[in-house]
Parts: C-alpha cells; sequence; structure tokens
C-alpha cells in the first residue's frame, strides 16, 4: 500500500466519521422541531377546551 492509497482511506474514514456526526446532529434538530410543534398543537387544544369548560360555567 503506497502514501496516496493509506491518505484515500484515511480520508475516507474520516469523511464517513463527519457525516455521521452531522446526520445525527440534524436528526436531533429535526425531531426537536417536531417534538416542539407537536406540544404547540397540544397546547392550542387544551387551551381551547379550558377555556370553552369555564366560559360554559360562567355563563351558569
Amino acid at each position: 500500500m503506497n502514501k496516496n492509497t493509506l491518505w484515500t482511506v484515511l480520508g475516507v474514514v474520516v469523511a464517513i466519521v463527519i457525516a455521521w456526526w452531522i446526520v445525527s446532529a440534524l436528526f436531533s434538530i429535526l425531531w426537536f422541531i417536531a417534538k416542539a410543534a407537536i406540544v404547540v398543537v397540544v397546547a392550542v387544544v387544551v387551551f381551547f377546551a379550558l377555556r370553552s369548560l369555564f366560559s360554559s360555567r360562567a355563563r351558569d
């Protein structure tokens, strides 16, 4: 194995490690955004449910 082949193999390994880290970080960010969106939707549903519950009690 000559020197160029060794550097090529090392470059491929480093590229795979960096790509793995970037993809992992992107999936973490995407999961956080999806989780935050679900929380917002549930919070809006709960807010309107509580608002309608308390407004119907206030009318009684």
